[in-house]
C-alpha cells in the first residue's frame, strides 16, 4: 500500500509530524537509519516553551514523569561573573536523555498509526521532471532487504543537520561561519544541586560549556567550540573535555570528583543554513534539516517539535488541496513562529562572543533584575508556554 506521507527521520521533528498526520487519518511511513531507542548528542534539556508544545499535542505526561524538573538557568562568564534566574510564573522545563525523549515521541507516533522502517538508509529523493516541472515523488532506500524505491505524494525531510535529502537537492549547506563543533559526554558523581534545579551555561573566551543534571545521577557536559579542518584536539574528545574542565576554576570545582562514564561524542560543523533555492513540490523540510545554529538557550527541541508540527499541517494541506501555495505558507508560518527567537539568539551570541560583553551583560542584570527576568523568559521560550 502506497503511504500518503513518507517521513525521513524518526527524531522529534519526524515523530511529531508523523503523530499529527496519522491522527488526521493519513497513512504515514517513517524511515530512519537507526534502531530505536538510540543515543543522540544533545544538551538533554527541554525548555518551558517546548514542553508547552508537547502538552498541547498530548505527549507531555511521560516526558514530565521521566524528566528532571528544571526551574531556571545559570549563566557564568570569565572573572567569576555569575547570573542565576528562575523561569517566570512557576514555569519549568525538563532534563531527560535524548534517547528516552525520542523514544517517547516515536512511540506516540506509532500508537497513532505510523509505520516505522528502522535500519533503513535513504539514498536520495526520487524527482520527476515530467512536463517541465520537478517534483519529489518518493525516496530511494537501502536496507538489509536490499535497495528499493518508495513512493508517496508527500515526503518530509526530518533527517537532521546532515540531511541527505536537503543537501542532495541543494536546499541546505554548512555556512563558512560560524564553524563550531560540539563534544558531549556524561559524568557520574557530580554534586547534586539542592533545592531548585538549574540548567547551566558557562561562557568563556571562544567556547562555552553546558551542564545539565539528569535523572539517575548522570550529568550532561557539552563543550561547543570553534574549529576548522585539521583540529587535532577533536581527535581525542575525552582529553579535550577533561582539559577544558581542568583549566576552568569554576568548572573544576563544580565537577570535582566526577567521573566520565563513556567516550564523548563529537558533532560538527553544527550550523546548517538554507541555500535559498526554491523547495520542490512533493518535499517539505523540518527540524535541523531546515536550518540549525547551535542553540545556546536550549531551544533546539522547540524548533524541532514545533517545526515538525508545522510541516505535518502543510503536508495535510497538500494532500487535501494540492501544492499551490503550500511551500510559501509553511515558510511564513515558520518565520512567524521562530523569527523573534532567531533574532534573540543572534543577539545573545554576539554578546557572548566577547568576554567583555558577558561581563557587561552580567553587570546590567545585577543592577536591573528586570533585564535578567526578560532574558530568562525569552531564553526559555516562556511566552510560548
Amino acid at each position: 500500500m502506497v503511504p500518503d506521507l513518507i517521513i525521513v527521520g524518526g527524531g522529534p521533528a519526524g515523530a511529531t509530524a508523523g503523530l499529527i498526520a496519522a491522527r488526521a487519518g493519513a497513512r504515514v511511513r517513517i524511515l530512519d537509519r537507526a534502531t530505536f531507542p538510540r543515543h543522540k548528542l544533545c544538551g538533554d534539556t527541554i525548555n518551558p516553551g517546548a514542553l508547552a508544545v508537547l502538552r498541547r499535542l498530548g505527549t507531555c505526561a511521560k516526558v514530565e514523569a521521566s524528566g528532571l524538573r528544571v526551574d531556571g538557568m545559570v549563566v557564568t562568564g570569565e572573572g567569576g561573573v555569575r547570573i542565576a534566574g528562575r523561569y517566570p510564573s512557576g514555569l519549568a522545563g525538563r532534563a531527560i536523555l535524548r534517547r528516552e525523549l525520542d523514544w517517547i515521541l516515536l512511540r506516540a507516533a506509532l500508537d497513532a498509526g505510523c509505520e516505522l522502517d528502522s535500519g533503513t538508509v535513504v539514498r536520495r529523493a526520487i524527482v520527476d521532471d515530467g512536463r517541465g516541472v520537478s517534483r519529489v515523488r518518493g525516496v530511494e532506500v537501502a536496507s538489509r532487504a536490499g535497495t528499493a524505491r518508495l513512493r508517496a505524494p508527500v515526503v518530509i525531510a526530518a533527517d537532521g543537520r546532515r540531511s541527505t535529502l536537503a543537501f542532495g537537492l541543494g536546499l541546505a549547506r554548512h555556512p563558512r561561519s560560524p564553524r563550531r563543533w560540539a563534544v558531549g559526554g556524561y559524568f557520574e558523581n557530580v554534586p547534586v544541586q539542592t533545592g531548585a534545579v538549574f540548567g547551566e551555561m558557562h561562557v568563556r573566551r571562544r567556547h562555552y560549556v553546558g551542564v545539565a543534571p539528569l535523572p539517575g545521577g548522570l550529568t550532561n557536559v557539552c563543550l561547543v567550540k570553534p574549529s576548522m579542518g585539521g583540529d587535532a584536539a577533536l581527535g581525542d574528545p575525552a582529553r579535550l573535555l577533561q582539559q577544558t574542565i581542568a583549566a576552568d576554576a569554576l568548572l573544576r570545582g563544580r565537577l570535582d570528583g566526577a567521573t566520565l562514564v563513556a567516550s564523548p561524542v563529537v558533532l560538527g560543523p553544527l550550523a546548517v543554513e538554507a541555500t535559498g533555492r526554491p523547495a520542490l513540490d512533493g518535499l517539505l523540510v523540518a527540524g535541523d534539516a531546515a536550518g540549525f545554529v547551535d542553540p545556546m538557550t536550549g531551544d533546539g527541541l522547540r524548533f524541532a517539535i514545533q517545526g515538525g508540527e508545522l510541516a505535518a499541517r502543510a503536508a495535510l494541506r497538500a494532500l487535501a488541496q494540492g501544492w499551490t501555495g503550500v511551500q510559501a505558507a509553511l515558510a511564513a508560518e515558520r518565520a512567524d513562529a521562530f523569527r523573534a527567537k532567531w533574532r534573540f539568539n543572534r543577539a545573545l551570541r554576539a554578546i557572548v562572543s566577547s568576554p567583555a560583553g558577558v561581563t557587561i551583560g552580567a553587570m546590567g542584570a545585577r543592577f536591573a533584575p528586570v533585564v535578567l527576568r526578560a532574558i530568562i523568559t525569552q531564553a526559555g521560550d516562556c511566552a510560548c508556554a
